[in-house]
């Protein structure tokens, strides 16, 4: 150990421990002792074991274990993480990285308490939390390549991965990005093979068995006479094909429905005819949807509507948006900019009834056209409301009223509140649940006929 300590340090001061790779150091290192460690990650994620070795690399120590259950990186999936504690108490060490050397490993740690000494009892142990949801992700990604086959072709073939706690990353061969249908139909073909609750079985194999059967395999990657091959569904003599065999060293989940819920953040071009798709599972999924909820409730907010009506609120406000640059274009304006009417000071006139928001109004010189324009500029401001705008021109009464879907559910029908004011005025009109219009002759009693229209709608909400 002292003489590992001297080199490392000369190394360090010389400059070839930055030349060197960790990798490379820990290759150095298994090189120069005989012991050997044998993973034991797939049937534990504690294991009492003898530190087999110890070397210095810097600020971390390498170790080896007689028997680890730390899973090193290959195949695209990361390392585990976790610690070691000496049996006695006396010592703690934090697992950082775990490099693979062909059969053999070496951890990469940091001393947190005491020193770690060869022959030392230890108690080995993974994190679960990190290892679980990299294991969801990784029998995700499997999932993910067998609905992208089902749904694009046969043609798809891996071409690189991500797998760890966070998130996968899966890269594919493919001509061109794919379309909304297509996302969404392989999102819910993966979601539908989590909700079965299937069994994910490891084989061991040989290689000649696991071609004979069509398993998948990387495209390059080197494999010996005996292989682990992993299947997702029924297989192994069940009486069913699985719908995902793949050569896999990885570690996985025992059934789909531990995976949780699946969700795909992207699909992007990776290299040429390669795609490249990013997702979550479980609770990385489930955060990301709430991030999704809490957006979209402050959308509504700002916009004064629900969230679900947010969507039209934002359509109506770009149709009327688009309909004045149209007018601008055109050389004019519409009536209602030439009226100078002041939306502000509407919409400050809105007040809730029954929960609702309702704006009733009379507003100078607009005509019906006009006051729809109107309408649809209020509707962008208020959301989901009922609104009542009432104009007298050359003493003629013209009357609309706007209804949301929301409101209607809840009773209001704009072509009943439209009929009940124009009674007012001396005249008629109609129209849909969501938009009516009427005209009037005694422009006196414009008031009055608003008044009638913000009962009219009160009475509804009230039920």
């Amino acid at each position: 150990m002292d003489a590992q300590r001297v080199r490392a340090r000369a190394s360090a001061a010389g400059g070839e421990q930055e030349e060197r790779s960790p990798r490379e150091r820990a290759r150095e290192f298994a090189e120069g002792t005989t012991a050997k460690s044998s993973f034991m990650g797939y049937e534990t994620e504690e294991q009492q074991t003898t530190v087999a070795a110890v070397g210095v690399d810097g600020e971390r120590s390498l170790l080896k274990l007689a028997e680890s259950p730390f899973y090193a990186a290959g195949g695209g999936q990361i390392a585990d993480v976790g610690t070691i504690e000496c049996a006695d108490g006396d010592c703690r060490a934090r697992v950082e990285d775990v490099f693979r050397l062909g059969d053999d490993q070496v951890l990469a740690v940091v001393l947190e308490r005491g020193e770690l000494q060869p022959e030392e009892r230890v108690l080995a142990r993974v994190n679960h939390v990190a290892r679980h949801a990299t294991e969801a992700n990784h029998t995700a990604t499997h999932l993910l390549q067998a609905a992208l086959r089902a749904r694009l072709g046969g043609h798809v073939r891996q071409a690189g991965s991500y797998v760890g706690p966070d998130k996968l990353r899966f890269d594919f061969s493919h001509g061109q990005g794919l379309t909304a249908e297509e996302l969404r139909d392989v999102e819910d073909q993966v979601n539908a093979w989590i909700a079965r609750n299937d069994p994910v079985r490891p084989i061991t194999t040989t290689l000649d068995e696991a071609k004979r059967l069509g398993a998948m395999a990387l495209f390059g990657e080197k494999y010996g006479e005996v292989v682990r091959m992993v299947e997702v569904g029924v297989g192994g003599g069940g009486g069913k094909n699985p719908y995902s065999r793949e050569l896999c060293g990885g570690t996985h989940v025992r059934s789909t429905a531990e995976i949780g819920p699946f969700r795909i953040l992207s699909e992007t071009s990776s290299a040429a005819n390669v795609r490249r798709i990013e997702a979550v599972t479980g609770p990385a999924a489930v955060e990301l949807l709430r991030e999704h909820d809490r957006a979209l409730g402050e959308i509504a907010r700002t916009l004064r509507t629900t969230p679900g009506q947010a969507l039209e609120t934002v359509q109506a406000r770009e149709r009327a948006r688009k309909e004045l640059e149209q007018q601008l274009k055109r050389g004019g304006a519409s009536q209602a900019a030439d009226a100078q009417v002041d939306i502000a000071a509407l919409v400050a006139t809105a007040s809730e009834v029954a929960g609702a928001r309702v704006l009733t109004a009379g507003v100078e010189g607009l005509d019906a056209k006009a006051l729809l324009e109107l309408v649809d500029l209020l509707k962008g401001q208020l959301g989901g409301a009922a609104i009542v705008l009432a104009s007298a021109v050359e003493n003629r009464v013209a009357l609309v009223v706007s209804v949301a879907p929301e409101l209607v559910a809840r009773g209001v029908k704009a072509g009943a509140v439209v009929k009940a004011a124009a009674a007012v005025v001396g005249g008629g009109g109609g129209g849909r649940d969501t938009l009516a219009q009427a005209g009037g002759r005694d422009a006196s009693k414009l008031e009055e006929a608003l008044a009638t229209a913000r009962e009219q709608i009160a009475t509804a909400l009230a039920g």
